[in-house]
């Protein structure tokens, strides 16, 4: 039974076909990919396959799903005018670009935008929550299938530093987190019809972690979503609360692997699932992540600090395997991600470097410089890196 749960498991994180990036740090939100012949840097004369303008800012990462990239984005003096775009993966031709009128409140950091929460989609739509709480469903071809304005449903929706949890899918359901100061809550939404399939109050406080699917069964699975005082695990058919642990996180998102969830608690915290209880495996109050999540990969967790240090230590016992300190002020939003032997980390200012995941030492692959603000999180398709700073998306790869 073990075995068939771990079969179901696996092939959960990877329904999505091998060359997509669904969502907030890819397939299952693990951050890794199972592609080869990735790349390993770029310079002016090679190694970018196209660089698209963007009509707009935003700190959302780009998904890739059937050969289309979409991205979203804000405008406006008052960060009103939201966007999305779709792009060829192969051409970076822009296929379409939609527009609407924000209807929440625009109030933000100015680090963050309304384009903060990273979209979703499926084979049959795009589905976009953007930090004023308006929420789209469009077809591929950009057609609006559905169309909430959730601080309309729920007019005290408010967070005057701005909102960046992104939606997760599981079959047909769009997880919508929505912790605010307001009224906080966690939702289902029907992805056919925009209705709510369930929705269940939160605390009333500030987080921008994004929710994590977890499969129990090949018909049951549960949503994890890390808030400023614990992690809550709701049934994803009801959305009853199936029990609460003390591991808070107001940003990072978690991660769930090889039966272990990788947790960011003020540092790094390993907890083994256990029936509805977490057993704590090692916590580490050095391992802070800032704004960015950890990364596990092939037995290792990753991390890049605040002040510009990156720490790789093996995840059955927390023992530092390297530690480094990054020269030049380096700091870092984006989120570690993985694949092909390599992990890439990219830094606030530009800076992407790509780090070898084998070995004991700290081994810089290669070293790339965007020369543009980059706070979202890379995303990996089709034997390429998406990369999306400030102004633009790159698509990086032979």
């Amino acid at each position: 039974m073990r075995y068939m749960l771990t079969l179901f498991v696996f092939a959960f994180v990877t329904i999505a076909h091998a060359a997509d990036w669904p969502q907030f740090r890819g397939p299952g939100g693990n951050a890794v990919s199972d592609e080869k012949e990735l790349p390993v840097q770029f310079t002016e004369k090679e190694g970018v396959r196209w660089k698209a303008e963007l009509p707009g800012r935003g700190v959302s990462s780009p998904v890739v799903v059937g050969g289309k990239a979409f991205v979203t984005c804000s405008t406006g003096t008052r960060d009103d005018r939201l966007h999305v775009v779709a792009f060829d993966t192969k051409t970076g031709k822009k296929l379409w670009h939609r527009q609407l009128n924000a209807t929440g409140n625009t109030t933000a950091h100015p680090k963050t935008c309304m384009a903060a929460n990273t979209p979703v989609a499926d084979a049959k739509a795009v589905y976009c929550l953007f930090a004023t709480g308006d929420t789209i469903a469009l077809d591929h071809d950009g057609g609006v299938l559905w169309y909430r304005s959730l601080v309309g449903d729920y007019p005290t929706i408010s967070n005057q530093v701005g909102m960046a949890s992104s939606p997760v899918l599981f079959k047909d359901s769009l997880i919508v987190p929505m912790d605010n100061i307001g009224e906080s809550f966690i939702a289902a939404i029907d992805t056919a019809t925009g209705k709510n399939r369930w929705k269940t109050s939160r605390p009333k406080d500030i987080s921008w972690a994004t929710p994590t699917i977890r499969p129990l069964t090949s018909d049951e699975a549960e949503v994890l979503l890390p808030g400023p005082k614990d992690l809550t695990a709701f049934d994803l058919a009801t959305g009853k609360k199936k029990w609460t642990a003390a591991a808070s996180s107001y940003s990072p998102s978690l991660t769930l692997t090889d039966g272990l969830i990788v947790a960011p608690t003020g540092g790094i915290t390993v907890y083994k699932p256990n029936a509805d209880k977490l057993e704590e495996v090692w916590k580490s109050p050095k391992y802070r992540t800032g704004y960015s999540s950890p990364l596990y990969y092939d037995g290792r967790v990753y991390a890049a600090n605040p002040g510009g240090v990156l720490f790789c230590v093996d995840a059955k016992n927390g023992k530092a395997i390297w530690e480094e300190r990054l020269q030049g002020k380096q700091t870092f939003s984006a989120s570690p991600v993985a694949g092909d032997g390599k992990v890439y980390v990219l830094s606030e200012s530009g800076r992407l470097l790509t780090i070898k995941s084998t070995g004991d030492a700290f081994e810089i692959l290669g070293t790339s410089e965007f020369k543009e603000e980059c706070l979202a999180t890379p995303a990996i398709s089709g034997g390429a890196l998406f990369i999306r700073t400030d102004k633009h998306l790159w698509c990086l790869g032979k």
